[in-house]
């Protein structure tokens, strides 16, 4: 019997259409922004909660959430809010911004010094049956945990749910995206991801299963928050790429060095056919003419040879009579000038040698990386160059980035300013910014013209270790000595030791000199 269901529910494995997954570290990065929303009432010094739903930044200071989890603050003016971060223990009051109900969607502001790290919407049409992650603060899991209502007020993680689109329906006048990622209350204004972290859509509600607990949830979608968040005068970070894992970008970039191999081989293996018929052809071509020059020298020194003898023979005549002086001297010129002519003709005939010299006098010619080397800059190393996006090789989980222009020298100066490192035969630089809970290592290859960026998207703890780390040295002046480099490689490589293994974005340009 045991076989028989591990058997279905293979074969139902199968037949599920393909999706992909969720990456955990994606998720992760995007719970960084996701914060407990909490209506707070008052007694006297004494504060306490009154309820508590979820929200998320769309920018550091501003949180999108529920219209019916603030409800009660717009009705009840003496109730505030409260922002209470997954990290940290700067938790700060808010102030509302923008109050819709007929959608379900507020807008709050930070009002103390708490900043958090947007999150990126996604441009593309959710699809059904994709897999989807809901992240929130459930009540009932607070209430699993034993955790008393004051404790709401201290930062958590917040709980990820995974589960699938069902479908999009508008829903009590405006749209929403049907999904199975559990949510309960306190969830309310929580994002609903897809498997990339990019939100979809603010989960909402669920649907009433008369006392059980419901299996369908909804999520206010994009079609709704993108133009609430613009009529709010904020430009939310937008990306309709579609999702892809880092693994899968990996796999694209092995295929493409394999092709680009097997085209180079292809090519190296064409042009070495062309050259041997080339060489063929023109040994042809040399062996004819050699062999006819040759056979012409000697023809004409025969010929020469034979003048040479009937003119001596003259000579001798003429010298054997009287008053033929005149006559011996002219035949005898002529014959020694035959001679030597002959002679000239015979010794400086085409050897068989001359054959292969023809042959690489030819081939040099038509041999590549003859072009005039002031022209050429497809080895050019140092110098101005502009660098484009190529998003086959690349991970984007924000927007879409921009163009690049930089001038680098060869000992991994940048904009004559910003000294690269280099380490394990790698040019690179890190930044640690004090604004932005990312790390991000720039790097470029002057062979290739490959400038590449890896960011990592860290929880505020992991920053302040990052952080602490890079305030352990100071990076180099551009030539400040000839072991800047090296150094500053050495140095680096503490701070990269504290990454994961993997960035949660790839940004992978191709570059070009600059006119």
């Amino acid at each position: 019997m045991n076989r028989i269901v591990t058997f279905a529910l293979a074969l139902f494995a199968l037949l599920l259409p393909a999706t992909t997954q969720a990456d955990p570290a994606d998720i992760n990065a995007a719970a960084r922004g996701v914060v407990r929303v909490v209506i707070i009432g008052s007694d006297g010094d004494e504060i306490y909660p009154i309820s508590h739903g979820t929200g998320f930044a769309v920018t550091p200071t501003r949180i999108v959430t529920n219209a019916h989890v603030v409800r009660d603050a717009v009705v009840d003016e003496t109730l505030r809010i409260g922002i209470v971060p997954s990290e940290g223990n700067d938790s700060s009051f808010a102030k509302l911004i923008s109050f819709s109900p007929k959608n379900d969607l507020a807008l709050v502001q930070i009002t103390g010094d708490l900043r958090l790290p947007p999150l990126t919407m996604s441009g593309g049409e959710s699809k059904d049956a994709g897999e989807v992650t809901s992240v929130g603060y459930p009540a009932n899991v607070d209430r699993a945990q034993g955790l008393r209502i004051s404790d709401i007020f201290r930062s958590q993680n917040p709980v990820k749910s995974r589960g699938f689109i069902s479908g999009k329906r508008p829903t009590r006048e405006f749209d929403t995206i049907l999904h199975t990622a559990p949510i309960a209350r306190g969830n309310s204004g929580g994002p609903l991801l897809d498997g990339c972290g990019r939100v979809l859509g603010v989960n909402s509600f669920g649907a009433d299963s008369e006392g059980a607990d419901a299996e369908f949830y909804f999520a206010v979608s994009n079609r709704e928050l993108l133009p609430f968040l613009r009529e709010n005068e904020i430009k939310p970070r937008v990306n309709g790429l579609p999702c892809r894992s880092l693994e899968e970008v990996d796999e694209a970039e092995r295929d493409r060095i394999e092709r680009e191999r097997d085209a180079a081989r292809e090519s190296l293996a064409a042009r070495q056919q062309a050259q041997e018929l080339k060489r063929d052809r023109e040994r042809q071509k040399a062996e004819l003419a050699v062999m006819e020059e040759r056979e012409n020298a000697m023809a004409l020194a025969a010929i020469l040879l034979l003048i040479a003898a009937a003119a001596g023979f003259v000579a001798w005549q003429a010298k054997q009579m009287e008053g033929r002086e005149r006559r011996a001297v002219i035949a005898g010129t002529i014959a020694g000038g035959a001679l030597l002519g002959a002679l000239a003709l015979w010794f400086t005939r085409p050897g068989l040698a001359e054959i292969d010299r023809r042959i690489a006098e030819a081939m040099g010619e038509a041999m590549p990386g003859d072009e005039d080397e002031g022209t050429d800059t497809s080895s050019q190393i140092e110098g101005k160059f502009l660098c484009s996006i190529d998003a086959d090789r690349s991970r984007i989980v924000g927007e879409s980035p921009q163009d690049l222009e930089f001038e680098w020298t060869a000992d991994g100066c940048v904009n004559q300013r910003t000294q690269y490192g280099f380490a394990n035969g790698k040019w690179s630089r890190m930044f640690v910014p004090n604004e932005e809970d990312a790390v991000s290592i720039n790097s470029y290859d002057p062979d290739t013209r490959t400038f590449r960026t890896e960011r990592y998207l860290l929880g505020r703890n992991a920053m302040v270790s990052a952080r602490d780390e890079r305030s352990k040295y100071t990076a180099p002046n551009c030539g400040a000595d000839a072991q800047a480099a090296r150094t500053l490689g050495e140095k680096q490589s503490a701070v990269e030791a504290l990454l994961p293994d993997s960035p949660n974005e790839r940004l992978v340009y191709t570059c070009r000199v600059a006119n």
